[in-house]
């Protein structure tokens, strides 16, 4: 139980969202693969309570940094894609930061994983796309932390299981282990995504988009369950929004 706590700060801040953390990401996309983004992400009230639990059984004092800022920007400084990571705890329980990456696509390919694309088009236009599913999710956990996918394991998640499962199977799981309370965070959780991109939006997947800005909002429950692969592509064309 001892590294429970470093496993789930690393997933957090990489934004694959882990229960009940609330997770923003705002930034933008440059045309030659570059990125900066600015993450925080919290952990919700019954979440917290569960997670500090584990740290007290562990044997932490009171206090102890349950996502830990600094630690989570250390293990990013070895990612390959990533230039640069400054994140910092704004409580026990909340991060807040800045990512840099010299290439999203090398981040996200990374491991074997390959489920991203990013390209350039005619004009100055591109295009980026992410597919998802359980065989790519759990082979991206790998590459994170083999202690990241044993925790999502602990919470039966079936991203880090390879089991096949509805939502409503996951909820009434963890409902059952972990109680009413984590079932309905992990229910209610959105990972909020904003990203400005190098030029005018055409079309967005699995979003909206306004100007060359597009925004998501994905359920966790979609990303922990994977009942169905999880596809979002934004094509933009070259010159300046209006």
């Amino acid at each position: 139980m001892a590294r429970i706590p470093a496993a789930f700060s690393i997933l957090a801040a990489l934004a694959l969202p882990l229960a009940s953390c609330a997770t923003q990401i705002g930034g933008s996309l440059r045309a030659d693969g570059s990125a900066d983004l600015a993450v925080a992400a919290a952990l919700q009230p019954t979440m917290s309570a569960l997670i500090m639990g584990f740290a007290a059984a562990a044997g932490m004092p009171p206090g102890t940094a349950i996502l830990d800022g600094p630690a989570i920007a250390l293990s990013m400084a070895g990612s390959p894609g990533i230039s640069s990571a400054s994140l910092r705890n704004a409580s026990p329980t909340s991060i807040e930061g800045h990512i840099q990456s010299s290439h999203v696509g090398e981040f996200l390919a990374a491991g074997g994983t390959d489920f991203a694309v990013f390209e350039g088009m005619p004009g100055g236009g591109g295009r980026f796309a992410v597919s998802l599913d359980r065989e790519s999710g759990r082979a991206l956990l790998e590459m994170i932390s083999p202690d990241v996918a044993g925790y999502l394991a602990a919470l039966m998640a079936p991203v880090a299981t390879g089991e096949v499962m509805t939502r409503a199977e996951y909820l009434f799981l963890v409902g059952s282990v972990y109680g009413a309370g984590i079932a309905a965070e992990i229910s209610a959780a959105q990972i909020r995504v904003s990203v400005g991109f190098p030029g005018p939006i055409q079309s967005v997947a699995g979003g909206s988009f306004s100007g060359s800005r597009a925004d998501f909002s994905i359920p966790l429950l979609d990303v922990l369950v994977m009942e169905s692969p999880l596809r979002y592509e934004v094509i933009w064309r070259g010159g300046s929004a209006e």
